[in-house]
């Protein structure tokens, strides 16, 4: 559960990751120890996971994003497959999917021919079935955390006042 502090601090760290604590801490208005205390608390309990740096994959030279649906051979297969797509560097993600295909793979290319390059890797695993592939033109919306982090607050806000209210009723 997160409450407003840890959300602002979130979103301090967030626009500005290299940020150190004793200037996090006079941002937010509180003490220095109070600031140390709230990130080791989000970091053991997983809410933040890291403070890694983005990488623009346009920039480093991968301006094409793929999205890959894969069906796999049911069985014990999928561990091989995943372990195969941890091997492929263009792979970012993989995630088990309900519909149709078993796993979406999010991967990068340096131009549309290097795609077919990295499609033909992903598919060498014999476990891979079947593929289909969408290239994305245009990234909309950023990955981005922030948003659902202040609506957690709020929607643990409004259980907290709802529990108040019940109990007053």
């Amino acid at each position: 559960m997160v409450d407003k502090l840890d959300a602002d601090l979130i979103a301090l760290l967030t626009e500005e990751p290299r940020l150190g604590v004793f200037e996090a801490s006079r941002r937010l208005g509180v003490a220095r120890g109070t600031v140390q205390a709230r990130l080791d608390r989000l970091l053991r309990s997983g809410v933040v996971r890291d403070f890694a740096p983005t990488i623009d994959t346009d920039r480093l030279g991968y301006p094409v994003t793929a999205f890959v649906t894969a069906e796999i051979a049911q069985g014990d297969r999928d561990v091989t497959v995943v372990e195969h797509l941890e091997a492929i560097p263009e792979v970012l993600e993989v995630h088990t999917i309900t519909g149709a295909g078993d796993l979406m793979i999010r991967a990068v290319a340096r131009s549309n021919a290097d795609l077919q390059r990295v499609i033909d890797r992903i598919v060498s695993d014999p476990g891979i079935m079947r593929t289909s592939t969408v290239i994305a033109l245009a990234t909309k919306i950023d990955h981005r955390a922030v948003p659902l982090v202040r609506a957690a607050v709020l929607t643990d806000d409004e259980d907290e006042s709802n529990r108040r209210n019940a109990a007053d009723g």
